[in-house]
């Protein structure tokens, strides 16, 4: 039972530590692209430790699983894990609390699809309630939309057909390139599947809300992906054309003031681009990613190394 409460050990441990140094880093506003794939390496090494420590403490447990689990491997490899004898309650206990756990995140994940999915077809139904296609129009086909409001807003509208919605008040704010910069932020939210790193990010935190690693995930893919789409205008069209568009788009609603909104988010993303700090070079950044991505190879190295080493 040793390996079990190693994979324990280990994810909670990154589950702890991992959130607080990226917290402290200054790299990830920079690159907020490998900051996203970091998160997501840190939250499947915690969510693989657990997993393998489910199957290993069911192994423990009951005979049969133990048969099933180790039914193709060589002699010696079940006896190197030292599960002892079945039935433990310690692993019992383990193994039915971590199956739960593992039950309710998919219940939580498809919940969250399922309110995504409707929150997306009513969204369709209201677009096309206010702004019907006219005659000739393609309806298969990508455009933009300009609905009357006395608000400048635009938002991407998912689904098979996307499109970028804007309002009059908007096309009165954005001026020049600003508009073209925001359906680039926009597109740059698509072409990186954000939404789906969202509803991953909100299904864990909704789902455990007592666990302090998945509230950061959740925060933190909310304002990272802000910042990667804004990366991806102002590589086309400059960073103070989508700094003015950001202005533009939400001067009127107060968050540029003294109180705090719940878009406090948008000052900080502005002073971002004005300040224009250059990206890390591609040799510090290739070194993240390559460093992120063995993160989640070290439970599998803890879960493997006893049937490994019983091979040699």
């Amino acid at each position: 039972m040793m390996v079990p409460a190693a994979l324990l050990l280990l994810g909670a441990l990154t589950a702890v530590l991992a959130p607080r140094l990226l917290a402290r880093a200054r790299w990830p506003d920079r690159e907020p692209v490998v900051a996203l794939w970091v998160w997501q390496c840190v939250v499947g090494a915690v969510l693989l430790c657990l997993a393998l420590s489910m199957v290993l403490s069911a192994a423990a447990a009951w005979l049969a699983v133990r048969g099933r689990l180790f039914a193709s491997a060589p002699h010696g490899v079940a006896d190197a894990y030292a599960l002892g004898a079945a039935g433990g309650p310690w692993a019992i206990g383990t193994a039915l609390v971590l199956a739960g756990g593992g039950l309710w995140t998919g219940a939580m994940l498809t919940r969250e699809v399922l309110r995504a999915r409707a929150r997306r077809l009513v969204g369709a139904a209201e677009l096309r309630d206010r702004a019907p296609l006219l005659p000739g129009e393609d309806p298969a086909a990508a455009r933009l939309v300009v609905l009357e409001g006395p608000r400048p807003e635009a938002w991407w509208q998912p689904g098979a057909v996307p499109r970028l919605v804007v309002s009059t008040a908007a096309l009165g704010r954005l001026k020049g390139s600003q508009l073209d910069a925001v359906l680039a932020h926009e597109q740059g939210h698509v072409a990186a599947r954000h939404d789906w790193l969202l509803h991953c990010s909100r299904a864990l935190a909704q789902g455990f809300p007592q666990i302090p690693v998945f509230a950061a995930f959740e925060a933190e893919m909310h304002r990272l992906v802000e910042l990667a789409a804004d990366d991806v205008a102002s590589r086309r069209f400059g960073r103070l054309t989508i700094a003015l568009a950001l202005v533009g788009l939400n001067e009127d609603r107060g968050v540029f003031g003294p109180c705090p909104t719940p878009q406090a988010h948008v000052p900080q993303r502005v002073r971002r681009l004005l300040s224009a700090a250059p990206r890390l070079s591609p040799v510090r950044r290739l070194r993240l990613t390559a460093l992120a991505t063995l993160v989640p190879a070290v439970p599998l190295l803890v879960a493997f190394v006893p049937g490994l080493s019983a091979l040699t």
